[in-house]
């Protein structure tokens, strides 16, 4: 079986790297075990930075990246193995930690049985490229001191569209995408079933054109089609977005292309047929330039039970 994590590269780098070191520190628990130590491998870099000089909570937080609160439950761990003391700074407000003479022996023992082996192992695993990844994660985490990754995500996180043009392979994308919205809100009319069954035979061999859009990670999740009506008469229709890609401005994307095409086409008139309950669909057609016409109403109203909309494009 793949391994699932892996294989998504990037967009699971936090659960790969938790469970790389997940498994480092385990095995790092056992290192500091045999060597007769009683410390935990998450309190040596607590440990490393007091053993260079004493420090307030806030301050060995700030040196080791990490929480106050658990700073303070670390050391309360610390001092109940006596490897670490509060007392008095100079503002008697504040409360040094320092290490105690047993903490002192137990860091001594820790450079000489411990850091040495631990640091050939990983320059082993790292095929002597130690300072290349860890080079690449002081660039993470100067990246992420400058711009969150809940920051990166809003701006970057919208999937890419592209547009697709119609091929059989696409016929019942075409279908099924329209079939759900319009069995949502109204029924299939005869003349929907002709249309989504023959998207080929119906809008494309005479002339029309169909295109969809696909989301990166989600496949196809729009399409709309440009109906021949006439000798340069094209009616915009069976626009439809799946429900699971509402947000993403699919259609709104899909809509300004179908409308670029149409005008490399020479539409004239451009126009649709929709209904007033399609509200969101109707604002953005208005958005994107399309007018209500009563005269196209008149012309071509009468070709869905369901029409009480009709609108023009100025091309």
């Amino acid at each position: 079986m793949s391994d699932v994590i892996a294989d998504l590269g990037g967009i699971l780098l936090g659960s790969r790297m938790k469970r790389l070191a997940e498994r480092l520190q385990g095995d790092a628990a056992r290192i500091i075990e045999d060597a007769g130590l009683p410390m935990q491998p998450s309190q040596i870099p607590l440990l490393t930075a007091l053993d260079r000089a004493d420090l307030t909570v806030g301050q060995l937080a700030e040196a080791v990246g990490s929480s106050q609160p658990g700073v303070t439950r670390a050391i309360g761990q610390l001092t109940e193995l006596g490897l670490v003391e509060a007392k008095p700074g100079a503002d008697l407000r504040q409360r040094l930690l320092s290490m105690t003479p047993q903490g002192k022996v137990a860091m001594a023992r820790v450079k000489m049985h411990v850091w040495p082996g631990v640091g050939r192992a990983v320059d082993e695993m790292c095929d002597g490229g130690t300072a290349d990844l860890l080079a690449h994660i002081t660039r993470i985490e100067g990246a992420l001191s400058e711009s969150s990754m809940v920051e990166r995500h809003a701006r970057l996180g919208q999937p890419r569209l592209t547009i697709r043009e119609f091929s059989d392979d696409l016929a019942r994308e075409f279908h099924d995408i329209n079939a759900e919205w319009i069995e949502a809100m109204f029924r299939l009319e005869p003349t929907d079933r002709e249309v989504l069954e023959n998207p080929r035979a119906r809008i494309v061999d005479p002339g029309g054109t169909i295109l969809f859009v696909e989301a990166e990670g989600l496949g196809v999740v729009g399409t709309c089609a440009l109906q021949k009506t006439g000798e340069t008469s094209f009616e915009l229709t069976k626009m439809g977005v799946r429900s699971a890609a509402r947000g993403l401005k699919a259609g709104e994307f899909l809509l300004d292309a179908m409308i670029a095409r149409a005008r490399e086409m020479g539409a004239d008139p451009l126009y649709l047929l929709t209904n007033k309950k399609c509200e969101a669909a109707i604002h953005l057609y208005e958005k994107l330039g399309f007018r209500h016409d009563a005269g196209i109403m008149e012309r071509y109203g009468a070709r869905y039970e369901r029409c009480d909309v009709a609108m023009i494009h100025p091309l």
